[in-house]
């Protein structure tokens, strides 16, 4: 149509619009969405309200303190986020490393160890803000899912052992989950009668209501049902506690009684605290994203975790993140913005201003079945069955022990979390990340090609396991594909395994099909030339097949003509013109 524009859409289908610093998520917002959004944010409040409390105990400070922290990080992850759906507010996963972390700098000082905890809500959030501004979203991948999930599965049940003395009225005991879990069967004797029936009836309760009516808010059912209890029975006379005073109004605002050496002595510590809580938080943001067709930006993210964790901290909060289970509960109810984070900011508001003598009279045996219910399904222990069972017998014939690493990976960590505590746990899931990572890139699966009948060339053991025909090879020739990019940390070994190779076939020609080869470095490349004399030792002349534009390049600047081996345009074009025989019966040859 003449007068018109259409504008450009990148490749990837989808024109991109550049997003606004503040409320960038807000951008483009439907009066259509208004009704969905204020519902959502009613449904977002009545389970934000009692799992904050929840998670403030199990961060170890005052319940009121989880109140604290929602209503600015709901506000700024809204002002600088970018997701429309992520709800970000107090978790449980964070809050116990958040206690992890004070436990060791303020043991037995409750005004220290609150100052603290807003302290590392602070530092937490002054990291997450230069790792966005420094563009370091990236760096979330380099702890692998599998690793994460044990971590996750084992932060869930430190939790769970954690809450149990609460839920059945005895004492709590101190060290490893083992040792907490042995306090507790010895303790088991001196349960409190009416504590147990409270606890365990509300535990039970919330998992009927998760299982067969999952859009029922069943954490403020609960929350309801303990505190009419203890008014309707008087059951604090009969030994179940309570939460007790909770400070009305809003919080002070400004910085903690802290000198500045105590938040540097918390920056090590917090960055574990933000790595962990970054991770989910994006997870769940690109779940959400995926969902509804748009966009996140994995820095935008750090910052808006970032500005939340200053403003909780600023405001006597704790550390926040985003919440998987939470964000399930705003978009299951209809919501399409932040709007529905914003809604619920201002009742959690309201909360603070009119309701919190209601929450007095809380039963910590519901707040334990609140925390416990919410994080059992984080047990995942299906999650954990799937990674064992990935050895397949073709993978393990294929990749060998390497087929279960991620299930060993997240056994340990898990391991490393029971054993250890939460922290070292984390240290050992990030060690085993990048061990994972190197050791899959030094070992690159090699594999031995045979022509299929269809002319193409391919894997000889995988064919053999899926039970196809052995496929044909070429008298005196061995075909080979390494299926990883080439550099220094794998070249030697990809050296001595095609030495070994034809050490054992004894070809007069050995084909190294590039096809699968994204990179190659200068180390890499001069194994190459290394790899040919190698060969023509023996008699053998090496030549590489489809060379894609980086490994050629690299291959012309950093070895000479005459050192590096041949190229040829594929596998045939290689086979022909060095003179090699035509294909040999099925089964053939090397």
């Amino acid at each position: 149509m003449s007068g018109s524009r259409t504008p450009s859409v990148p490749a990837g289908g989808r024109a991109r619009a550049r997003t606004p610093l503040l409320f960038g998520s807000l951008r483009g917002y439907q009066k259509a969405w208004l009704q969905g959004d204020l519902v959502a944010g009613l449904t977002v409040w009545a389970v934000l309200v009692p799992e904050s409390l929840a998670y403030a105990t199990i961060a170890g400070v005052s319940p009121v303190v989880g109140l604290y922290a929602a209503v600015p990080s709901l506000v700024l992850y809204t002002a600088f986020g970018s997701s429309r759906h992520l709800v970000v507010g107090p978790m449980s996963a964070t809050a116990a490393l958040s206690a992890a972390v004070v436990a060791v700098f303020a043991p037995g000082d409750a005004a220290f160890y609150a100052a603290l905890t807003t302290g590392v809500a602070l530092v937490t959030g002054l990291l997450c803000l230069v790792a966005g501004i420094a563009r370091l979203g990236f760096v979330a991948s380099f702890i692998s899912e599998p690793v994460l999930k044990g971590f996750i599965v084992g932060m869930a049940l430190v939790i769970i052992i954690g809450q149990v003395p609460a839920l059945l009225g005895v004492e709590k005991g101190e060290g490893n989950f083992f040792e907490k879990l042995w306090t507790i069967l010895t303790e088991l004797g001196t349960a409190n009668g009416p504590t147990v029936l409270l606890g365990l009836g509300t535990l039970a309760a919330l998992l009927a209501i998760k299982r067969w009516a999952p859009k029922v808010p069943g954490s403020l059912v609960a929350v309801v049902i303990g505190i009419v209890a203890i008014l309707a029975l008087s059951l604090d006379d009969d030994g179940v506690e309570i939460v007790g005073p909770i400070d009305a109004g809003l919080p002070a605002l400004g910085f903690p009684d802290m000198d500045w050496g105590n938040y540097t002595a918390l920056i090590g510590p917090c960055a574990g605290v933000m790595l962990v809580g970054f991770a989910e938080a994006l997870g769940a943001a690109k779940t959400y994203a995926a969902r509804e067709g748009y966009d996140i930006d994995p820095n935008r993210e750090l910052i808006g975790m970032g500005a939340a964790n200053l403003g909780s901290g600023l405001a006597s909060g704790m550390v926040v993140n985003g919440s998987l289970s939470k964000t399930a509960v705003n978009g299951g109810a209809g919501a399409k913005s932040q709007v529905s984070g914003l809604t619920a900011a201002v009742l959690v508001v309201l909360t603070l201003l009119f309701l919190t003598p209601v929450f007095e009279s809380l039963p910590e045996a519901t707040l334990a079945a609140v925390v416990i219910a919410a994080v059992t399904e984080l047990v995942d222990v299906r999650a954990l069955r799937r990674l064992y069972g990935l050895r397949t017998p073709t993978m393990r014939r294929l990749y060998g022990n390497a087929a279960r690493d991620d299930f060993y990976a997240a056994a340990a960590t898990t391991a490393g979390v029971l054993l250890l505590d939460t922290l070292p746990g984390l240290v050992i899931g990030v060690v085993l990340s990048l061990l994972l990572l190197l050791a899959r890139a030094s070992r690159p699966h090699v594999a031995v090609l045979v022509r299929s009948a269809h002319g193409l060339w391919v894997d000889a053991d995988r064919r053999a396991l899926l039970g196809k025909d052995g496929g044909t090879s070429v008298p005196g020739v061995l075909v080979v594909r390494p299926e990883s990019g080439l550099f220094f940390a794998n070249a030697e070994a990809l050296r001595h395994h095609v030495r070994d190779l034809a050490a054992a076939a004894s070809p007069r020609l050995v084909v190294l099909d590039t096809e699968t080869v994204p990179f190659i470095d200068v180390d890499a490349a001069e194994m190459l030339a290394t790899l040919r004399t190698d060969l023509a030792r023996h008699g053998t002349r090496l030549v590489l097949a489809r060379d894609v534009g980086q490994v050629r390049d690299e291959l012309r600047a950093a070895v000479g003509r005459d050192e590096r081996p041949p190229v040829y345009a594929d596998v045939d074009a290689a086979i022909a013109a060095e003179g090699a025989g035509t294909p040999d019966a099925p089964g053939a040859g090397g």
